[in-house]
């Protein structure tokens, strides 16, 4: 039986594009672990994803993920745009290139090691796991702007 872990990420960008952090909060068996970081310029949906890449390569072994986000741009493009998006050599249904396809490969990579259930949360609305994840998220643009 796979381990679960369940996970809480968020970007933030002070400025889109400008300085932006990425959060992730992990717990698992009573075990927790905070990751963060950011980018001096960068976008919002950028510090996003980031969050859930950084947060699923900690993970050592195929695990069971809850997975929570705050970003519809993450929970719909993993779950139901990517699979297109690939059909279609990474262009999106009018024909135009796939932003961000860099971290959406590396993504859908991670993604295929553990089995993951894409969860969207309503961000700033008071959920610890989400709040706990932003906070991450300013201490990464913080992390950035204090350089």
């Amino acid at each position: 039986m796979s381990r679960v872990v369940t996970i809480y990420t968020d970007g933030a960008c002070k400025g889109n594009p400008g300085a932006g952090g990425w959060g992730a909060w992990l717990s698992s068996d009573g075990h927790e672990k905070e990751l963060f970081g950011g980018e001096a310029h960068t976008t919002n949906n950028r510090m996003e994803l980031l969050a859930v890449i950084r947060a699923l390569e900690v993970l050592k072994r195929r695990c069971t993920v809850q997975l929570h986000t705050d970003s519809k741009y993450v929970q719909q493009g993993i779950s139901s745009w990517i699979h297109g998006w690939k059909k279609n050599g990474w262009r999106t249904s009018d024909k135009k290139p796939v932003k961000n396809d860099d971290l959406w490969k590396r993504l859908d990579e991670l993604a295929q090691q553990h089995d993951i259930e894409w969860l969207w949360v309503k961000g700033h609305a008071g959920h610890e796991g989400n709040e706990r994840a932003d906070q991450l998220a300013n201490r990464g643009v913080e992390s950035v702007l204090n350089d």
